[in-house]
């Protein structure tokens, strides 16, 4: 076997290697999807534009729609900041980023170019394979580990549907690595009970004040470390109480100085008149995160009532809890694998599905082995604990937050880049021990029990044969996502405006009531499409955003007046407008009449089509 620690410049080539593999994967049709909706966020208030542009209450040309999205030279960071705090529910560290980075490249026919925007979220999520191959070696002390986390975050098919978004969340990942980092580092400090020092005391709240400031789902992140981090603090307590009493029933009779300080069977001396020196530096660290993210606090109180929010809070997860579970799990599995699932008939889905479910169940044997073996080895505890501790703490905040806050957050897969650098890494620590078995095998302690000796003989059984084909699946699985069998877009304009163009002969409208900006970018994700597949043709359509009133029938009102201003024939498709579509089936509007035809079907849109004469 190749001895990494013998052979550097192999250890060094063999990270380019997964480097070079994680970019290709990564740039792999990177702007031949459509881009939906959240994306047409990012995109709009990165330039310093606003929504606050785009017409409301009358019929609006293509190019008025998309007028957000063209770059203006005069836009400053100071316009992004602004924009995206009276417009958004998000910090703003990433969109200023993404506005320096748009500014290198130069419009796509007068827009701004979709593959620019998702290049930076792409080499952000390829700064991920060598941050992972770093989290690995320092958390479990070994190259091995650290080569086998940079092959998994190359390949992890939710790790590609991250990057391939142009969004927040692969700079949230490096953060998190980063703040993982200090975190092993604290840990190991406070089990030598040496003082944390000051440059990781400012390091991480640097990180940790940064992580907020990319996207505030980041305080969980930092919850779960600070839970992990009282876990170790009690275990070292007890430790050391344990070893102060064993002293003092040595020497009962001794008589107790005012100076006294005990000393405990391994030589130590500790003073109980003071905090450990490690605590003064955990609450440094923690007083100054705190002071990082009250910043944001003002913004934080007002999302709960903010309607860009409000879909997360709809349904009872406790309703749906199998549902709600079996999401949690899809996500965690397809961060290491995933088949062909979506964009396929429904029997190869099923079959997919069956092979990816029944491959879980023949790992989890091998990963489990693993982590004993891992939680066995002194130099490796330490790292597995933390991190382990870690990933069970975030996903049970995650499971308070649904269950016991209404905010499902099993809905969106996105939100769970929370605990995935931590996850690739532990699951990395226990393929290590799968694929080095023999050389663990030959070297094992006589004091070693049958039981560990007889899973380092399952994982032997496995070999390096188990790990190759735990990857490769999760490569084909990378290839899925970038192929669009999985993870694809919330909505797929690419299906529904070749319908549109085919159903429809006359001139077109497309109407959708306006509640947020959310519907505008519902309707720029078909005014994108339009554009991209038959240019800025005369026979364009039109779009009207009818403003909604939850006290009046406004939107419909709007909706009929626009209609009546028009020539006819006209066709008109209403898109997640269910109050004008049931009010015009009813007849009340005697223009237009619902095409006969079988409404299609398009991910994402309720279209229906009607015809106005």
């Amino acid at each position: 076997m190749i001895n990494f620690a013998q052979r550097s410049w192999l250890q060094w080539l063999t990270l380019f290697g997964w480097i070079a593999i994680g970019t290709i994967i990564r740039f792999i049709n990177l702007d031949a999807k459509p881009p939906w909706s959240d994306e047409f966020a990012t995109l709009v208030f990165s330039l310093g534009n606003s929504f606050r542009t785009v017409p409301l209450d009358r019929a609006i040309a293509l190019d008025t729609l998309l007028q957000p999205l063209q770059p203006h030279p005069a836009a400053s960071l100071g316009d992004v900041f602004h924009n995206l705090m009276t417009e958004s529910t998000h910090p703003p560290v990433y969109f200023l980023l993404n506005h320096l980075w748009l500014q290198l490249f130069p419009s796509d026919e007068g827009l701004v170019s979709l593959w620019a925007a998702r290049a930076f979220s792409a080499l952000l999520g390829v700064a991920a394979i060598p941050a992972s191959f770093g989290l690995g070696w320092l958390a479990f002390r070994s190259r091995l580990v650290g080569q086998i986390a940079a092959a998994m975050m190359a390949a992890s098919p939710y790790g590609i549907y991250q990057a391939q978004e142009p969004r927040h969340y692969t700079l949230a990942i490096l953060v998190i690595i980063a703040s993982l980092a200090c975190l092993i580092v604290a840990t190991r400090c406070l089990e030598s009970r040496k003082p944390i020092p000051n440059w990781l005391v400012f390091t991480w709240v640097a990180i940790n004040s940064l992580g907020i400031a990319i996207h505030y789902f980041v305080t969980i992140t930092l919850c779960a470390e600070a839970i992990v981090l009282l876990a170790v603090v009690w275990k070292q307590f007890k430790i050391q109480n344990s070893k102060f009493k064993i002293q003092n029933s040595k020497f009962p009779d001794s008589p107790v100085r005012a100076d006294f300080e005990p000393q405990f069977i391994d030589g130590s001396r500790e003073s109980f008149a003071k905090p450990a020196p490690t605590t003064s530096g955990l609450i440094a660290v923690a007083a100054g995160t705190i002071a990082g993210g009250l910043i944001w606090l003002p913004f934080l109180q007002s999302i709960p009532d903010n309607q860009m929010t409000d879909w997360i809070y709809r349904g009872n997860p406790f309703g749906s809890i199998l549902e709600s579970t079996a999401r949690f799990l899809a996500w965690m599995i397809s961060m290491l694998w995933l088949l062909p699932v979506e964009g396929v008939s429904q029997p190869i889905a099923l079959v997919c599905g069956a092979i990816v479910i029944a491959f879980l169940f023949w790992t989890l044997p091998i990963l489990v082995s693993g982590w004993k073996i891992q939680l066995w080895r002194s130099p490796s505890r330490s790292g597995i604990q933390v991190l382990g501790g870690f990933v069970l703490v975030a996903i049970a905040l995650f499971s308070i937050v649904t269950y016991a806050l209404g905010a499902d957050l099993s809905i969106a897969s996105r939100y769970h880049f929370v605990y995935f650098p931590a996850l690739m890494a532990i699951v990395s620590a226990a393929l290590a021990i799968c694929w080095d078995s023999d050389s663990f095998v030959q070297h094992a302690k006589i004091n070693w029990t049958p039981r560990q000796q007889l899973r380092l003989k399952f994982l032997q059984t496995r070999g390096k044969v188990a790990v190759v084909l735990i990857w490769l699946l999760g490569f084909f699985g990378a290839l899925t996502v970038v192929f669009n069998f999985g993870y694809q877009k919330i909505e797929r304009p690419d299906r529904l405006v070749p319908i549109m163009q085919q159903r429809s002969q006359n001139p077109i409208l497309i109407a959708t009531a306006h509640y947020t900006h959310a519907q505008a970018r519902e309707l720029m994700t078909i005014g994108w499409q339009f554009k991209h597949l038959y240019g800025s043709q005369t026979h364009s359509p039109l779009f009207l955003l009818a403003q909604h009133d939850r006290s009046s029938n406004r939107s419909v009102e709007t909706l009929y007046r626009t209609i009546a201003e028009l020539p006819k024939p006209l066709d008109l498709w209403v898109v997640n407008f269910s109050s004008a579509r049931h009010d015009l089936e009813k007849g009340n509007n005697k223009t237009c009449v619902p095409d006969s035809q079988r409404r299609p079907k398009a991910h994402g849109y309720r279209a229906k089509l009607f015809h106005c004469q």
